[in-house]
C-alpha cells in the first residue's frame, strides 16, 4: 500500500522539487501551503512533471484548526516540514516574526503530529545551526551554535525541541537534514526558485541580473579570509536535496529515535566563482559590485557529506555547472515567475 506523506511548504522551492520526486518514487502526497512566498500554480507544474495533482490545502502551521482537519482528512504516514521563513538578512530585522512561524508554526505541527500518532518526521534544518565554524568542511558532531541570526537560531531551537521530544515520545523517528545552500531548478524548467521581491539568495538574484531585471549584484565583502576574499559557501542542486528527502523518509520508516545529517556537495564555491559559472551558463557578463559586509554571514562553510553517505546511501551527483545551467533555464522560461 502507498505511503502518504504530509509536506508542509510544499508549494514552496525545495518543497515543490520534493514533492516531484516523492511523486516519482511512488508516495502519496499531501500539501499544506499558506503561499506567502509560493504559488498555487506550482500545483499544476507539478501535475505536468509528474502527471499527479497532489492534494492541496491552503492553511498555515500556525492555524491549529486547519492542521487538525488536514490530519482528520487523511491518513498520513509522514511528514516532511519545510514551512517556515528563510532569509538571513530579514530574520535579523525581523527576529519575532521569524520566532513566531518558525517555532511557534512547528509546535503546532508536532503537537498535532502527536495526538494523531504520526510518527515519522524529516526536518528541514540548516547549516546556519553549526554558528560560525571553528573549521571546515562540519561534520554532524560539530557544536552548534552560537548561531549567527534569527533565521539559524529558530532552527537550532526546532532541533533541541524535536530531541527534547524524541526522548519524551519514544514512538518519535526524526530525521534532521542540515542544508547547505540549494540552487538550481528542475531540468524542465517548470519549477525553480521564485523569491518575493528583492532576492535574498545568490542564484536567484544573478539569474535577475542575467535576464535584465536588476542592474548589478551585490556581492557582500571581498575581505573574508578566503582565496578570492567573498563568501564561500556549499552549493547543492535543489533536485539532489529533494532526493535526499526521499533516502530520509526511507531512514526514518525503519528507525525510531532522532539523527542529523548534513546535505550538501562536500565543496566550497565563492561569490565570485559562482558568478562566473554562472556566466557561462547564460553566455552574459554578470555586472557586479562590492558591498560591505551583510550581518549573519560567515567567511565559509561547507559540508562533510560522509554520514549522509553511510547512513543514507545518498551523495550529491550535479555539478556546479549543472546547477547553474538549470537556474538559467527556469529564469529564461518564467521571466515574471510561476504565475499560470
Amino acid at each position: 500500500m502507498k505511503k502518504t506523506i504530509l509536506v508542509t511548504g510544499g508549494t514552496g522551492y525545495i518543497g515543490s522539487h520534493t514533492c516531484v520526486e516523492l511523486i516519482q518514487a511512488g508516495y502519496d502526497v499531501v500539501i499544506l501551503d499558506n503561499l506567502y512566498n509560493s504559488s498555487k500554480a506550482v500545483l499544476k507544474r507539478i501535475e505536468t512533471i509528474t502527471g499527479v495533482l497532489p492534494k492541496f490545502y491552503e492553511t498555515d502551521i500556525l492555524d491549529a484548526e486547519g492542521l487538525d482537519q488536514v490530519f482528520s482528512e487523511n491518513h498520513l504516514d509522514a511528514v516532511i516540514h519545510f514551512a517556515g521563513y528563510k532569509a538571513v538578512g530579514e530574520s535579523v530585522s525581523k527576529p519575532l516574526t521569524y520566532y513566531q512561524n518558525n517555532i511557534a508554526g512547528s509546535l503546532n505541527l508536532y503537537e498535532t503530529m502527536k495526538r494523531h500518532q504520526v510518527y515519522n518526521l524529516v526536518f528541514s534544518s540548516s547549516a546556519t545551526v553549526y554558528g560560525d565554524p571553528a573549521s571546515v568542511p562540519i561534520r554532524e558532531d560539530f557544536l552548534l551554535g552560537p548561531t549567527t541570526n534569527p533565521y539559524g537560531t529558530s532552527k537550532l531551537y526546532n532541533e533541541q525541541i524535536l530531541r527534547d521530544l524524541s526522548k519524551a515520545e519514544p514512538e518519535f523517528s526524526i530525521v534532521l537534514l542540515r542544508y547547505f545552500n540549494p540552487i538550481g531548478a528542475h531540468h524542465s524548467g517548470l519549477i525553480g526558485e521564485v523569491p518575493n521581491g528583492i532576492p535574498n539568495n545568490l542564484l536567484p538574484y544573478i539569474a535577475q541580473v542575467a535576464i535584465g531585471k536588476r542592474d548589478y549584484l551585490s556581492v557582500f565583502g571581498s575581505d573574508y579570509s578566503t582565496p578570492d576574499g567573498t563568501g564561500v559557501r556549499d552549493y547543492i542542486h535543489v533536485v539532489d536535496l529533494a532526493l535526499g528527502h526521499i533516502k530520509a523518509i526511507e531512514y526514518a520508516f525503519g528507525r525510531k529515535g532522532i539523527d542529523a545529517v548534513n546535505l550538501g556537495t562536500g565543496h566550497g564555491y565563492s561569490v565570485l566563482q559562482i558568478k562566473d559559472a554562472f556566466q557561462k551558463a547564460c553566455g552574459k557578463k554578470i555586472a557586479f559590485k562590492i558591498v560591505d559586509r551583510r550581518p549573519g554571514d560567515i567567511a565559509e562553510c561547507y559540508a562533510d557529506t560522509t554520514k549522509a553517505k553511510e547512513v543514507l546511501g545518498w551523495s550529491a551527483k550535479y555539478d556546479i555547472d549543472t546547477m547553474c545551467q538549470d537556474s538559467w533555464r527556469f529564469q529564461s522560461q518564467n521571466p515574471d515567475g510561476i504565475n499560470d
